[in-house]
């Protein structure tokens, strides 16, 4: 078990970044996902990561994370805007040091004589998992914090020809920080 305290509350790219964390539970209905994201360009709001998955294992609501900028995109005019919308439930705005934040990040690396082992050492230290493999590519899941797949996407680069995927941050609120 580790020392460090999670979430990491840094940098969530190679510059800092401030962002408001978003969780909006919805109906889960046909056109509610295109409903919210035609209100974010209408109004010209950047959505910085978007994720969307069955609530609480009911079929009839789903959970939207959304991650905006701070600094270009007033918090009350978003939660005043979404609250607006029939089949929007309910909206968290989870602040980044009382959230628990991962994403999941995937890359396909060739291999070579040369680099297989410094694929490997960069697998064992960022303590991702190999997810398939074969003679000539090995393809790697890391899921963490955003700036730990940050950092391995950074390692990831000094490799040639790399495939990489990452799907965007999800959040819940840490325990003991939930407003009754």
């Amino acid at each position: 078990m580790s020392a460090t305290p999670e979430p990491y509350v840094g940098p969530t790219t190679t510059s800092p970044v401030t962002h408001h964390i978003l969780s909006v539970l919805v109906e889960n209905k046909a056109g509610v996902l295109a409903r919210i994201a035609g209100l974010f360009a209408r109004r010209g709001f950047n959505i910085y990561s978007l994720a969307v998955a069955p609530a609480e294992g009911h079929a009839r609501f789903s959970r939207i994370t959304i991650v905006v900028d701070a600094e270009t995109t007033p918090l009350e005019q978003i939660v005043g805007q979404l609250d607006k919308l029939v089949n929007v439930v309910a909206i968290t705005d989870l602040a980044p040091r009382d959230a628990i934040e991962r994403e999941l990040l995937l890359a396909t690396v060739p291999l070579t004589d040369e680099n297989r082992s410094a694929v490997l050492d960069a697998v064992a230290s960022a303590g991702a998992s190999i997810v398939d493999v074969d003679a000539r590519a090995v393809t790697i899941m890391l899921a963490g914090t955003p700036a730990g797949c940050d950092h391995f996407e950074r390692r990831l680069e000094s490799f040639v020809d790399v495939e990489l995927h990452r799907t965007g941050r999800v959040a819940l609120s840490r325990l003991g920080t939930k407003k009754n």
